[in-house]
């Protein structure tokens, strides 16, 4: 795949799509500090190989505004790892001890994760804790970025390695969420956005 997108800028263009969502060519050309000609012939041909589709975000006055964004294709350049294996498991276990048993084993994995992360952790104040656990987890692949502005604290993953794991147990959110709480040591509140091939988890943290 990697072959097939070729030229460094247009992996700058996906990686830049990822963690702000979608842009304009203008935006891109903006941030990236590139030519917007430049910027839409990299995108033109990001669009014909299947790694960005287009989408039209209407405006208060005038033409709607051409966005592109990410395709599934374009997600499956991201770091994950392979799911059937943990799938098969759970599977499995539900019909040898219960309709229950998934849930309490992904219990103990979160129960175990914790503990892992607890050790590199660092941090007096729930801010300082919420920004290494974005640095850990942009290392880990989740493309993590913290953020603190407009009177909100937010951690924002644009990827998700575990995503087939989560869609087939739904209770893998609320573990993970409660995780994360334990971890920060205040109350987060957890939004997801879903659209075409991007993703972002939105951890909100609730400061008191």
């Amino acid at each position: 795949m990697l072959t097939e997108i070729g030229k460094s800028q247009r992996i700058t263009i996906l990686e830049t799509l990822k963690r702000r969502g979608p842009l304009s060519v203008r935006e891109l050309s903006l941030l990236l500090r590139m030519s917007y000609m430049g910027i839409k012939q990299h995108c033109i041909t990001l669009h014909k190989d299947g790694y960005l589709d287009t989408w039209r975000k209407p405006g208060a006055i005038g033409r709607p505004q051409m966005l592109y964004r990410l395709t599934q294709k374009a997600g499956e350049l991201y770091e994950r790892p392979d799911n059937r294996l943990s799938l098969t498991i759970l599977e499995a276990s539900k019909k040898l001890f219960g309709p229950t048993a998934a849930e309490k084993l992904l219990f103990h994995f979160f129960q175990l994760t914790a503990a892992e992360y607890a050790k590199r952790l660092r941090g007096e104040t729930p801010l300082e804790r919420a920004q290494w656990f974005a640095r850990l987890r942009d290392q880990e692949g989740y493309v993590a970025q913290f953020l603190s502005e407009d009177g909100k604290t937010q951690i924002i993953e644009h990827h998700h390695p575990y995503l087939e794991l989560q869609d087939a147990y739904p209770f893998w959110e609320r573990q993970e969420t409660e995780m994360i709480q334990r971890l920060i040591g205040v109350p987060i509140r957890r939004t997801t956005e879903r659209e075409s091939g991007m993703y972002r988890n939105i951890l909100t943290l609730i400061l008191r």
